[in-house]
């Protein structure tokens, strides 16, 4: 009976998955943010690319 009384009081099992789970949100939001990140900058380097390939046949 003892060993069911300390299972139900021990609450470090229910601390490690709530890190966890914090640390999975986090990394969430930075594969989102960097996959956002990325786009923009292969966006702006086709752009920059373009007008470079337009004044290169300008000369």
């Amino acid at each position: 009976m003892n060993i069911v009384k300390r299972f139900m009081n021990d609450e470090s099992g229910a601390t490690a998955i709530e890190y966890g789970l914090i640390a999975a949100l986090i990394s969430v939001g930075i594969i989102a943010a960097a996959t956002t990140m990325g786009n923009g900058l292969s966006n702006l380097f086709s752009g920059i690319g373009g007008k470079l390939d337009t004044s290169a046949s300008a000369i």
